[in-house]
């Protein structure tokens, strides 16, 4: 391979990840708040709780993605459409799954979420209680 195609083809691999977002404007409320402040401030309250699904650790309304956004509108819509949050958030987790929540249901799924730092708290006590109870006895 000649120097100039190998030259080539390396820009043009590391030229891919600048051409992943679309060429699409972005959806009307993916960056436009509702015009009612009491139908906004319910869909932001709901967007806190969403994990955008490309950042991970960030909320649909801090995350800069353009699939947060997508969904931002989404919420936004549904919200001025007159659907509930416990609704909107129903349907993302069908469709995106648990993960998409930052509040998991108590489930058999999620039980060792819940449960696991309880019982930590409860072996750290009586840990310390035994740990101070020999201190008094010297």
């Amino acid at each position: 391979m000649r120097p100039c195609a190998a030259a080539f083809v390396a820009l043009l691999a590391l030229a891919g990840p600048a051409l992943a977002d679309s060429a699409l404007p972005p959806a009307r409320y993916a960056h436009e708040q509702l015009a009612d402040p009491a139908k906004e401030r319910v869909a932001h309250d709901l967007m806190l709780t969403l994990r955008c699904i490309v950042c991970q650790g960030q909320s649909i309304a801090d995350s800069d993605a353009e699939l947060a956004g997508d969904m931002r509108a989404l919420v936004r819509s549904r919200i001025d459409a007159g659907e509930t949050p416990e609704s909107i958030r129903d349907w993302l987790i069908e469709r995106y799954g648990r993960w998409v929540t930052y509040e998991p249901p108590v489930d058999a799924v999620t039980a060792p979420l819940w449960v696991t730092p309880l019982i930590l708290l409860a072996l750290g006590g009586w840990l310390a209680r035994g740990r101070f109870r020999g201190r008094g006895r010297r």
